[in-house]
């Protein structure tokens, strides 16, 4: 059991990242028996804990009383343990104590750790403030240089090795189902639905340059092969017959998606109405937030995709203002599904510090916006999905891949190839950490003169031979919801406790598992004595398993 003892309003950060990091803990009180005690700041105190953490950039008594003096004080500092690179973007301390930990300066090498060993207990100083820093994760996020590094989980890691490294036992339930390394969450953004909306627009003009004269720049480049160019220059020509409706709209694709996924479950997000910039956002080229199409033009695909397993999203265009726009335009898109809309992401990402709370009044289950529009990576630092400070209800699915981030020349700009290794580190990140990668293809990016189908279908290929649950965006949010109404008891008889399998989930959802790290380290649901949240029913649990231990899958 971990217990923490921090200032009271620090609480309900170190909640949710105790939601994250899914292991037992309780406040700090001098009544109760743990085997880890970490410390917030210049909260402090003599305990039997086996091993003490004390984070924090104040200087401390305990400092004084052991002598630990500050070499360096700055901010946005690189930290390396064990060969991550740790971002801080708060203020950290480095020490001058020779008792040096594996936590240093990426830069200096300097300690940002101290440890003090007795024979009855560990006292480990860390020169930074953990739960600042993951108040500034999820309410701030990472700056576009810091992007590729998941920041919120490798603090996880960190805290989930230090301990196991003082040879003190965890339980957790990992944040990727029983039989799969992570999951996937396949979205597409519908802003255009067809070639046809568009006649001598922007949209229009765009695509004939990119088709034409920019095919044949990245022919020279290397970032096309000619039998693409030739397939662009081909559709270009074909567009008369295209808007004559003699042969079809090759941006129509929602059909297709289905042929290339092969029946995989996706999120389609598709825009409320037509013609509507909504507000302004700051953007000088509002105008060109608007749709081109109604949603009664796209019915029947709406319809398609539903049966074939997969969920329609709000593309919300001012549902990040105020709950009516929000409830507006969700029920909108819900008179076209025949459905209840449970999420939404933003067309172009428009978000605010009130979005949170807005979509919460709307009675939205899951928000997918917070991503970036730039480059791909963790705008958040995490892959797993999470509550904003101060919400209590919807929940946020971040967003890692956007396509036009990696290919559009004034975003990334990257080569397939270099696209090709940068999804590679995302992947082997979930495989490591769990959770969920969640992908944005936009609807015409299949498509000429984009052309990024071929790219999509490898990607694809790869993630399932990663062991990946596909999941649509709402039971992916489902699935950890279920895993955040767990909770832990009696933890006294934790290694007696029988191996089981762990709480049922929905029919269509892999289950839950459960793992023990440390001494007999245990990767199979074992632990008899979880329950759900009080205002859920508890299931019983099934199957026994046979009792040996199996090795930690980390």
């Amino acid at each position: 059991m971990i217990a923490v003892l921090a200032r009271e309003e620090e609480y309900a950060v170190i909640g949710e990242f105790f939601e994250l990091f899914k292991t037992p803990w309780q406040r700090y009180s001098a009544n109760s028996t743990f085997d880890v005690l970490i410390c917030s700041n210049d909260r402090f105190c003599n305990s039997s804990a086996r091993l003490v953490l004390v984070f924090g950039i104040r200087q401390q008594t305990f400092d004084q009383k052991n002598g630990i003096k500050v070499r360096s004080e700055r901010s946005n500092r690189i930290l390396v343990y064990k060969g991550d690179r740790i971002p801080i973007y708060g203020t950290s301390f480095a020490f001058e104590n020779s008792r040096g930990h594996d936590l240093v300066d990426e830069n200096t090498g300097e300690a940002i750790a101290v440890e003090f060993v007795s024979a009855e207990q560990v006292i480990v100083r860390i020169g930074f403030d953990l739960f600042a820093e993951i108040e500034n994760l999820l309410t701030r996020g990472q700056p576009m240089t810091h992007a590729s590094i998941p920041t919120l989980e490798l603090h996880i890691a960190m805290l989930r090795d230090i301990i196991l490294s003082y040879a003190i036992p965890l339980v957790e339930i990992p944040s990727a189902p029983a039989g799969h390394k992570l999951i996937v969450c396949l979205t597409h953004d519908v802003d255009h639905a067809g070639i046809r909306n568009h006649r001598f627009d922007h949209t229009f003009f765009g695509f004939v340059y990119r088709a034409t004269i920019g095919s044949v720049i990245d022919l020279l480049k290397g970032k096309r092969h000619l039998r693409q160019v030739l397939q662009n220059w081909k559709t270009v020509i074909s567009l008369p017959l295209v808007y004559l409706r003699i042969v079809p709209d090759f941006w129509a694709n929602f059909s297709r998606y289905l042929v290339i996924e092969k029946q995989l479950p996706s999120t389609f997000f598709v825009i409320p109405r037509k013609g509507d910039p909504g507000a302004n956002g700051g953007s000088r080229r509002r105008y060109r937030r608007a749709a081109a199409y109604e949603l009664s033009e796209i019915r029947d695909e709406i319809q398609k995709i539903k049966s074939s397993g997969c969920e329609v999203g709000l593309h919300g265009i001012d549902a990040w203002v105020e709950p009516a726009k929000a409830i507006e335009e969700a029920k909108l898109v819900g008179a076209a599904t025949g459905e209840t809309v449970k999420g939404v992401r933003m067309h172009w990402l428009y978000f605010s510090e009130e979005t949170p709370l807005v979509l919460q009044e709307a009675g939205m289950i899951y928000d997918s916006t917070l991503g970036y529009n730039e480059t791909i990576g963790y705008r958040n630092g995490t892959t797993q999905v999470f509550r904003l400070p101060g919400v209590e209800q919807t929940v946020e699915l971040p967003m890692h891949v956007m396509d036009t981030a990696m290919f559009y020349p004034d975003h990334m700009n990257l080569s397939p190839e270099r696209a090709e290794r940068l999804l590679d580190q995302l992947i082997q990140n979930c495989v490591r950490f769990g959770g969920v990668l969640t992908i944005n293809w936009h609807d015409r990016s299949i498509a000429p003169e984009r052309l990024w189908d071929g790219f999509y279908r490898t990607l694809l290929d790869k993630l399932r031979a990663a062991g990946a649950w596909f999941a649509t965006a709402a039971d992916c949010v489902d699935w950890f919801k279920k895993r955040r109404l767990i909770r832990f008891e009696d933890i006294s008889s934790l290694d007696q406790g029988a191996l089981t399998e762990l709480l049922a989930m929905p029919t269509n959802t892999p289950p839950l598992k459960l793992r023990k790290l440390g001494g007999n380290s245990v990767d199979k649901p074992f632990y008899n004595s979880l329950r759900l949240a009080p205002d859920q029913q508890e299931r019983e649990m099934s199957e026994t398993l046979p009792a040996q231990a199996v090795s930690a899958n980390r």
